[in-house]
């Protein structure tokens, strides 16, 4: 492990590290936040979500595949500078619109993501990656645990306070990474010739659906995403008027989030892909992420915390071991040549979910609080079957 994380992808580790710490330092201050301008409070974070997540839908793909020309480098860098105008710009708030604005900045330079999927991508061997997604993983999962812990002690100051802590962090993450990171994409591995057409957010998708294995993989992803995020855009608004929680005790829950995905992805993944592999790892993840999706919709009829916490290790102990499996499976159907077109379009239709989700969550719980979570555990069983049907069309793994 230790070896793994010398050098660049030591940079990597931290910068998605940072990325998870920011979102969690914010969270449990956003409904809190949305509130002093409005009473339709799920409604509107769910609005300001899909926001970020729709224009890093159109960038996203774009930043890969200029990653593929100009190297992964001078993306990480340009996207990590965007996170620090955007967190100082919802931190100084005022109005509604300007949430939206910093919104909107953050998502469209939000290309560090697949960039950082494609740097592993260059610099790993086949039978390592998902291993090493597994680490990213973890460090998403570290800052899932220390950003909440950072943002409720920084909320004392006010709520804008750990909007400017993640500025501090991203700025800091941006100045490492100038001076420690090499690129990781050689002359020869680079796109040659550059095409506007590329640019175009639903052009990427072309190459990727041309691919049967692919296909499937990213239906099966997208489909997991629209019920994860379902859950992610709601919980803290969930918290706030079911349990009637503050922003602290919001922020406990989501350390222990962090604290379950580093278990899961740093280390029962690694012991469990020799044994069984990516595709069986995948099934697993999904059958345990959609049993505590049910179980957080049983908190609204059954209001205690005990049942909250059981909740919220099942599904994220699902979401642990599905995440860098599934990853691992669309790194080795990739060509060296995509893989930041690749992991571009994947990212990017993660953004189409994370468009979507929150709105569709932010509705149905309009109808009912627990509906959102009773929704997303029927989504992962359809995942699933649509899964296993189309498995046997897999190519093998590593292949």
């Amino acid at each position: 492990m230790l070896k793994t994380l010398r050098g660049p992808f030591a940079f990597i580790v931290a910068t998605m590290f940072v990325n998870f710490a920011g979102l969690t330092i914010i969270i449990p201050v956003i409904p809190y936040i949305v509130g002093e301008y409005t009473h339709t409070i799920a409604l509107f974070v769910g609005l300001i979500m899909s926001v970020a997540a729709l224009c890093q839908f159109i960038f996203s793909p774009a930043l890969g595949y200029l990653s593929d020309i100009y190297g992964r480098r001078p993306v990480l860098l340009w996207s990590l500078m965007g996170g620090v105008v955007g967190f100082i710009t919802f931190g100084i708030g005022g109005a509604l619109w300007v949430l939206f604005l910093a919104r909107i900045i953050d998502g469209a330079t939000a290309g560090d993501t697949p960039a950082m999927y494609a740097y592993v991508a260059d610099i790993a061997k086949p039978e390592d990656r998902a291993r090493m997604y597994g680490i990213l993983g973890a460090a998403g999962g570290f800052g899932f645990m220390v950003g909440p812990a950072i943002g409720g002690f920084a909320a004392q100051w006010g709520l804008s306070m750990p909007l400017y802590v993640a500025a501090v962090l991203s700025l800091a993450n941006a100045i490492w990474g100038y001076f420690a990171m090499r690129e990781s994409l050689s002359e020869k591995n680079r796109v040659k010739k550059f095409e506007v057409r590329h640019l175009n957010p639903f052009a990427q998708f072309k190459h990727v659906f041309t691919s049967e294995t692919l296909r499937i993989l990213f239906v099966t992803s997208f489909l997991f995403f629209i019920a994860l995020i379902m859950q992610q855009s709601n919980i803290s608004v969930f918290l706030k008027e079911i349990l009637h929680w503050g922003p602290t005790q919001i922020g406990i829950v989501l350390t222990l989030v962090g604290a379950v995905d580093i278990a899961s992805q740093g280390y029962l993944t690694g012991k469990l892909l020799p044994l069984i592999g990516e595709k069986t790892l995948t099934i697993v993840g999904l059958l345990i992420t959609a049993l505590g999706m049910v179980l957080v919709g049983l908190v609204s009829f059954l209001p205690a915390a005990v049942l909250l916490y059981v909740a919220v290790v099942v599904y994220t102990l699902g979401d642990g071991l599905f995440e860098p499996a599934m990853s691992g499976l669309i790194a080795n159907s990739t060509e060296p040549s995509r893989q930041g077109r690749v992991q571009g379009a994947n990212q990017s239709l993660q953004s189409v979910a994370r468009t979507i989700a929150p709105l569709i969550a932010g509705l149905l719980y309009g109808f009912g609080a627990s509906l959102p979570y009773f929704t997303s555990a029927a989504i992962m069983v359809v995942t699933l079957l649509v899964f296993l049907y189309f498995m046997r069309k897999l190519l093998p793994a590593h292949a």
